[in-house]
């Protein structure tokens, strides 16, 4: 847009994507052929010294128009295929989101703190959380607040199906993630997104999970320069306190797919327990002891099949709408 050009549509988005996991048998998206100013492949960095580096500047120097290309748009002319794939309709979780509070401040948090459930936002009790591991491939028994948690592999897998928990907030899933944050937040048009998918009860989608991504950035580095302006390299940084003999406390953040906690608890000195819930966790949870499935399996149901597909195309849509992360699920 810089360059008075366009942003990529939907459907060269879903080019990209597709070759990029081709990159070991072609060099570029459309073969082995040089980049040159009519591909929008810019400051590409490649291995060995006869790759071209082509800029756009160097392509307005040349008298280029700007209104630039790119890869394959001939194969997809000024289509925006966003509507026709019925993302906004596509993997409704839960009406419920829960963000832990981003990026706190003199002010508060910069992206509020909160939980989001029957179209408004109340109070956060962390003290209702809850671990379920009837479905998971670990030892124990019952529901545990993460205090109180034990992560006991079970090598034998002699039941359940997964080596994640099952998260709760008062018993019930929540989703988390840029989604969660903004609606807790109260941006109008992650709202809106919600609002939008009323035949769905106002849950969240992939279209809308994809949406908020897009606004965090949008907020976030405007106020990451602000950030930057006010270090003060030569002040104090870091606050140290004393060891203690005893005791328990959680830290509790947003990373960026969503919520984040860590429960420790220290018996004589030594660490005697510390439990990890990932924002995977929460959103690729296994069903409770209840049944109840989590937001990932939630949003896969009755998500559509098309004749011949090995790998529906919409579960693909709704699995990467989380940005989930399951080596530290696992770990």
């Amino acid at each position: 847009q810089y360059l008075g050009g366009d942003l990529p549509t939907e459907a060269q988005w879903e080019y990209a994507a597709e070759v990029a996991g081709r990159s070991h048998e072609v060099r570029y998206p459309w073969g082995e052929d040089q980049p040159s100013c009519d591909r929008a492949v810019y400051g590409r960095l490649a291995a060995g010294p006869e790759v071209q580096q082509v800029h756009a500047g160097q392509c307005l120097e040349q008298g280029w128009d700007p209104g630039l290309q790119p890869v394959d748009a001939a194969a997809h002319p000024g289509a925006d295929l966003t509507p026709d794939l019925g993302l906004a309709h596509l993997g409704p979780a839960c009406a419920r989101f829960m963000s832990f509070g981003a990026y706190p401040g003199a002010q508060g948090h910069f992206f509020a703190r909160g939980l989001w459930e029957e179209g408004g936002v109340g109070c956060l009790n962390t003290g209702l959380i809850s671990e379920d591991i009837s479905s998971a491939w670990l030892e124990g028994e019952g529901a545990r607040h993460p205090f109180e948690g034990e992560t006991k592999p079970d090598g034998g897998m002699r039941a359940g199906y997964t080596w994640c928990k099952a998260p709760r907030l008062e018993g019930r899933i929540v989703e988390v993630g840029a989604l969660a944050r903004q609606v807790v937040a109260g941006h109008p048009l992650a709202r809106d997104l919600l609002a939008g998918g009323r035949e769905n009860g106002g849950r969240g989608n992939v279209e809308a999970r994809i949406v908020a991504r897009f606004i965090e950035i949008a907020l976030l580095v405007p106020a990451m320069e602000r950030w930057l302006s006010e270090i003060r390299p030569r002040e104090p940084f870091i606050a140290h306190g004393a060891a203690f003999e005893s005791g328990e406390g959680a830290g509790l953040t947003e990373a960026a797919r969503g919520a984040l906690g860590h429960w420790l608890r220290v018996e004589e000195g030594r660490i005697s327990n510390y439990q990890i819930i990932a924002p995977t966790t929460w959103n690729f949870s296994p069903r409770d002891e209840a049944g109840q499935p989590g937001p990932l399996e939630t949003a896969l149901e009755g998500a559509p099949v098309q004749e011949g597909e090995e790998a529906p195309v919409s579960v693909q849509h709704i699995v990467r709408s989380f940005d989930p992360c399951m080596v530290c699920t696992v770990h």
